[in-house]
Order: C-alpha cells, then sequence, then structure tokens
C-alpha cells in the first residue's frame, strides 16, 4: 500500500513521443492537479507515475519499458500507468511488463484522472488494470486547460488520420480523423492567454484536416487571431497535400500567425513515395513549396524524412539528397525506419541494412546543420523580434523568433517572457547572437498573471 504520510497525493509525468503527446500530457496534469494530486519532477519519489507512451518507432516502445523499470527503483510502490499510443497497440506486450498497474487506450486517455483507484486504496496490481477501446470517431470536447511551466504553449485542436501512409501505425493507436469542437479550442485558448502564454502551437496528427461543421483550419486561426494579447499563433507540423492556397496568403498578411511551415517531405524518390502511400510526388511536393517560399517572405521552411526505408537503394537515397539540397529547407528531422507490426510496409521486400541506415541518417544530419547554418546565416545584421523563453542560461537569455530562428542575447535586465526587438550580430551552431535595440524597452510585455519564475524553456 502507497504511503499515506504525505498531505497531498504526488504524480510524475513521462512523455514518449510527439508534440501532440506533449500536449495531452499538459492536460492530464490539470486534470490531476484538480483531483488534489501535486506535480513532482521525474526522479523524485512519487506515488503515481503516468508514461505518454509513443509507438511510432521500435526505440519508443523500448524507451517505456526503461522508463517503468527505472522509477521503480526509486518509488518501488508507485502506482504506474501507462497511457497513449503504445497502450493502444501494445496492450499485450505492456501485460507482461512487471511493474504497471494501470493501461488506458487512448479512448479513455483523458479519462485517466478518474479510472484511478481512490487514493487510500491504490496498491501495486498483480494484474495490470486496463481500460482499452476502439476509438470514437466523432468530433471530440477536451474541457480541461493544459498545464505548462513554459511561455509556449500547446492546443491541441484535431486526432487521428486515415491517410494510411504504409509505415505508419498512428491510424491504428489514434483511429479515424476527428477534430476539436471549435468554442471548446477557442475557449482553451484563451484561459491559456490568460495565464500568460504569448504564443499557442497547435497540434495535431493531421491539423490540414480540422474540421468543425462548415469550419476549417483558417477559421479557427481567425478566431484565434482575435484574442487579444495573443502575440503568436504557429502551426506544429501540416501534410503537403492540406494546405490551401488561402492558408499560404493568410500567414503572409497575418499579424500573428507565425511563418513557419514544418511539412513532412519523408522521401525524394517518386518510387519510395508511392511504396509509402504518400499522396503526392517529387515534382508536386516542389512546387507547392516553392509556391509558399514565394508568398512568405523569410519563412522558416523544416521537413521530416525518413532513412531505410524498404527499398531505398543508393539511386533513392540520391534523389533525396537532390531534393534536401535544391529545396531552402531551414532544417531537417531525419528518423530511422523501422518496421512496425500491422504496417503494409513490413511485407515490402529488399529491406536496408542498420549500417547503412545509420550511414544515410549521419549523412542527413549534416545536410540538416549546414542548411541550418545557411538559414541563420540570412539574418546576420538584421532586425528580429524576439519571444524570450526562459531565464538565463550562462549568461545569455534564450528566446525564439515567429520563424523559428533561436536567438540568445545578453542583458541585465530580466527578459523572460518578453517580446523585444535584437539586432542579429552573430551565429552559433545551434542559434544566433544578438543585441537588445534601445527602442526595444517600450515594447509591451507580458501580463503579470502567472509568476514569471514559473515559467522555463520551451521545447
Amino acid at each position: 500500500m502507497i504511503s499515506q504520510n504525505f498531505h497531498q497525493p504526488r504524480v510524475t509525468f513521462y512523455t514518449l513521443g510527439c508534440r501532440l503527446n506533449q500536449a495531452e500530457t499538459a492536460l492530464l496534469k490539470d486534470g490531476f492537479q484538480r483531483g488534489g494530486f501535486v506535480p513532482v519532477e521525474f526522479g523524485q519519489e512519487t506515488d503515481v507515475f503516468v508514461i505518454n507512451s509513443c509507438t511510432v518507432t521500435e526505440g519508443a516502445e523500448v524507451d517505456c519499458r526503461r522508463i517503468v523499470r527505472r522509477v521503480l527503483r526509486h518509488s518501488p510502490q508507485a502506482f504506474v500507468a501507462v497511457s497513449g499510443c503504445y497502450a493502444q497497440t501494445g496492450l499485450e506486450a505492456l501485460r507482461g511488463i512487471e511493474g504497471i498497474d494501470l493501461i488506458v487506450g487512448n479512448q479513455f486517455k483523458m479519462q485517466l484522472p478518474d479510472l484511478l483507484p481512490p487514493f487510500s486504496q491504490l496498491k501495486k496490481q498483480t494484474v495490470p488494470l486496463v481500460h482499452h477501446g476502439r476509438m470514437d470517431p466523432e468530433n471530440f470536447f477536451i474541457g480541461g486547460v493544459g498545464a505548462y511551466n513554459t511561455t509556449r504553449a500547446n492546443l491541441k485542436i484535431q486526432d487521428g488520420c486515415q491517410f494510411m501512409c504504409s509505415f505508419c501505425l498512428i491510424p491504428f493507436a489514434r483511429g479515424r480523423e476527428r477534430s476539436r469542437f471549435l468554442e471548446d479550442a477557442v475557449r482553451e485558448a484563451e484561459e491559456l492567454v490568460e495565464r500568460g502564454h504569448r504564443e499557442l502551437v497547435l497540434t495535431g496528427v493531421n491539423i490540414g484536416q480540422y474540421r468543425d461543421g462548415t469550419a476549417d483550419l483558417l477559421v479557427l486561426l481567425q478566431r484565434l487571431e482575435s484574442i487579444e494579447d495573443l502575440e503568436r499563433i504557429r502551426i506544429s507540423s501540416i501534410e503537403p497535400t492540406t494546405i490551401p492556397e488561402s492558408l499560404l496568403d493568410y500567414m503572409s498578411r497575418s499579424s500573428k500567425l507565425c511563418r513557419y511551415l514544418h511539412v513532412p517531405l519523408q522521401s525524394g524518390d517518386d518510387r519510395i513515395l508511392q511504396a509509402m502511400n504518400r499522396r503526392y510526388s517529387v515534382r508536386e511536393y516542389q512546387e507547392a513549396m516553392e509556391s509558399a517560399l514565394q508568398r512568405i517572405p523569410d519563412v522558416c521552411f523544416g521537413t521530416d524524412v525518413l532513412v531505410g526505408f524498404p527499398g531505398e537503394g543508393p539511386r533513392e537515397f540520391a534523389n533525396t539528397q537532390a531534393v534536401v539540397r535544391n529545396l531552402p529547407f531551414a532544417y531537417l528531422h531525419v528518423f530511422s525506419y523501422s518496421p512496425r507490426p500491422g504496417t503494409a510496409a513490413t511485407k515490402l521486400p529488399h529491406p536496408v541494412s542498420p549500417m547503412t541506415i545509420k550511414e544515410r541518417s549521419r549523412v542527413l544530419h549534416e545536410a540538416s546543420d549546414q542548411k541550418r547554418m545557411a538559414f541563420q546565416q540570412r539574418f546576420l545584421g538584421r532586425r528580429v523580434s524576439v519571444l524570450f523563453e526562459s531565464t538565463e542560461v550562462e549568461g545569455y537569455w534564450p528566446g525564439l523568433t515567429d520563424n523559428f530562428l533561436r536567438v540568445a542575447v545578453r542583458s541585465p535586465r530580466r527578459l523572460h517572457n518578453t517580446i523585444q526587438s535584437v539586432v542579429v550580430t552573430g551565429m552559433m551552431s545551434d542559434k544566433v547572437l544578438g543585441l537588445l535595440e534601445p527602442s526595444s524597452e517600450g515594447m509591451r510585455l507580458a501580463k503579470d498573471l502567472v509568476p514569471t519564475s514559473s515559467l522555463v524553456s520551451a521545447t
């Protein structure tokens, strides 16, 4: 039985995987706090431990097992709950992991605080409790407010996907596309801004497919832009076939929508794209992105690339390298293919060796570094607007521009959670250095609705 010597029960969260998982963990944290739990940092003794799991790669599943063992070393009586995508797709495997007490699939994830036994009855289980089922295909209401210790906050607006890429388990883990009710999304956004958050990052599996009745993503963006004191709205990632010209036009003239496009490429070879069941050709991707870059000056353009998909030979990889070289990406997220049971790609011939995958990943990581440096160099000597996200780090205040340029400046003044004008003066590997403009003293500060000491760097 868990010790009852504490005034309030303690809960710890550990998030694996994507920004959408981060958004859901923040909502769970809010729900636990409303239920009387005190959040404690990972590594400290705790009463309840929640793992929000991922199943995108084989490594994420291994991580889930490792984290369970790690937490039980310092909190052997902690009640361990596993939620999320691995809980949805790897139920039987999780049943066999010693120390897990509760498994909650995605259908019931947001109900997790209410699915725990009463605190006085919390104890380790000989057999895990399970709440599992098919995902509800209808649009959804969340009702809570994400609890973030960051200047930027995530706003979940969509879930599920039915594009059925041959390498991806997400349609099985999260079900069919569905969207959050518009008014509920706006309500949480308003409350997040009231708490002092300057920037909201829209998250989902396939957010370009957002639709609540006649309201699409553009309608939602327009509603969010009307929120007073919200400075920035950022689209986290969006599929290339779901970007209408009207969205690009809006981004080019909006005062709040960040000039930022993360658009997955996955491969620069048409045959591989077809085997992946992607919905575009290399030429269509290139033409769409070139149009976006022409419309939106200084847009930060990032992408995902999947290395080692079955059938990716030297020629196919060279084609990907050529696309990466020719398009002005600001960075690449490079992923190594791993076969996911139940996906169509597991049946494809000509697997790529792990050694080859590792080498190709290295090549693309180097290309990403070069792209990032080239993007940063464009801003030397220029004035940029920076949202400072955290306290000083080694004498520098770090921050972020709307087009995802990481900036660090020295200043005797407290810059945390303020937006300042900065002149870029130098470069480092992952950021630029700058000087505050004297006129930036007069720029608007965030409302003191939350203690600035409670806000730390966003990820």
